[in-house]
């Protein structure tokens, strides 16, 4: 008989079997972001602000791709769990079609309306102008950027990290890369500036999308390419993934309002803001990133087989490890503040602030140690639901609400705004605990996979 303890053991191993590449995955994605921030803080605090602002819009196709990759690896997890290798690798192909359409008027918009939804924002002209170019140019890029996502994570569903990790590792290295160099002119590259940073992330996603179909189409990889038959498994992937890319745009349409009253206080006050997310993305992000992503393989593929009590308690054992590492790692950001800080900004008022964003960000980490990885046992199971309700309450009524009301109407200023942001993430966490406890997320997933063995004539 299996001890307590050594289960408890078994789930951590898998757990860090299965994570340490997607940890790696994440650092390299975020060093991305974080180099291209370095970079255009070369240039000017108004450039920070720019590539900022416009990494808001960004987010939009980086929901869809996330969203999309939330259907295909519950439904891919399920059917790796469950030996129908068929109807995964269905999921998977309409995953990638829906993903690469929908990133089509993306395109569009960025073309038309790049500088206008910077300008709406009330940014200054310099960074209407600068976030305008920027923005055109990511945009361009959409499509790709959703298929690469979709990729990624339909692979992890079937139980194979290292694949996408390696990828990342490709692309990440081909983006700093070529942020450097068209971003300061070195070596024989033109100087393009702002303009070349958004170059190289717009090739950087080409090259990731057409890496990852192939490493689907190939027989490298457990899953393949197949012609969509079912409309079933066409409902379930957008069931479950409409309400995912919800949780996300949640977050990402209240930072809006919320960077325009960050504004309020100054741009130094809202390039800090963008650092401090920026640090803190950087170092454990690829923690609860990881965290999620495996508890939806790892729930996933335990309901597959039929086990609902082991999904329960491998989820409950993943919560565990993700409280101790991510309650660590807000220590440090609290300690560290101050030097990590200082290595992307060397104006005086603007560091300040980045310090202070900082450890707001460090204190909150034990709350993203519970969100994320019970947030990915749900959606492992096909419920998407909790935790949009989780982020959406939180972005409206805590991050921008709370903070408007004790920054702005009743004058606390920026301390008002770090008490907003903070109850935000103890919302998410105290919402995704009552849907994991108490929510039919077990039976969701069950009446999912019968609903497809059935269709599929299994």
């Amino acid at each position: 008989m299996v001890s307590f303890s050594d289960r408890m053991l078994g789930v951590w191993r898998r757990t860090v079997s299965l994570g340490w590449p997607i940890a790696i995955e994440q650092t390299l994605n975020t060093l991305m972001r974080t180099v291209d921030i370095v970079v255009t803080g070369l240039f000017s605090p108004a450039a920070v602000a720019a590539v900022g602002l416009a990494d808001l819009y960004a987010q939009i196709p980086l929901r869809i791709g996330l969203g999309l990759g939330t259907g295909a690896i519950a439904l891919s997890s399920q059917d790796t769990g469950r030996g129908a290798d068929l109807t995964r690798d269905r999921a998977i192909t309409q995953a990638l079609l829906i993903g690469a359409l929908c990133g089509l008027p993306i395109v569009l918009v960025g073309l038309l309306f790049g500088h206008a939804l910077i300008a709406v924002l009330g940014a200054e002209s310099e960074v209407v102008r600068l976030g305008g170019l920027y923005l055109t140019i990511v945009f361009a890029a959409a499509p790709m950027r959703i298929a690469g996502l979709v990729g990624a994570r339909s692979l992890q569903g079937t139980g194979d990290t290292r694949t996408p990790m390696l990828v990342n590792v490709s692309t990440n290295a081909l983006n700093i890369v070529l942020t450097v160099s068209l971003g300061l002119g070195l070596w024989l590259a033109p100087n393009w500036g702002i303009v070349g940073v958004g170059v190289a992330t717009a090739i950087s996603r080409t090259f990731e999308a057409l890496a990852m179909v192939g490493a689907i189409a190939s027989a490298r990889t457990r899953p393949s390419l197949a012609r969509p038959q079912d409309l079933t498994v066409t409902r379930q992937l957008v069931a479950v993934s409409v309400p995912n890319f919800a949780e996300g745009m949640s977050t990402s349409l209240a930072n809006f309002p919320f960077n325009a009253l960050l504004l309020l206080f100054g741009t130094e006050a809202n390039a800090a803001y963008h650092i401090a997310r920026r640090i803190y993305q950087q170092l454990t992000g690829p923690l609860y990133r990881s965290f999620s992503t495996v508890a939806s393989i790892i729930v996933g593929q335990t309901l597959g087989k039929g086990d609902p009590d082991g999904a329960r308690y491998a989820a409950g054992a993943i919560l565990t490890l993700g409280i101790a590492t991510l309650g660590t790692a807000g220590v440090i950001l609290v300690v560290a503040a101050e030097p990590l800080a200082g290595i992307f900004t060397g104006d005086p008022t603007t560091l300040g602030y980045a310090i202070e964003f900082t450890r707001i960000f460090g204190v909150s980490m034990v709350f993203f140690g519970i969100f994320f990885p019970l947030a990915g046992a749900l959606r492992g199971a096909g419920d998407t639901r909790t935790p949009f309700y989780a982020r959406f309450v939180g972005a409206f009524v805590f991050m921008l609400g709370v903070s408007y009301l004790l920054g702005i109407v009743l004058g606390y200023g920026l301390p008002g705004v770090y008490v907003g942001v903070v109850l935000s993430y103890v919302c998410w966490a105290v919402v995704v605990g009552a849907g994991f406890l108490w929510g039919g997320w077990a039976e969701t997933a069950a009446d999912m996979m019968a609903e497809r063995a059935e269709t599929a004539n299994e």
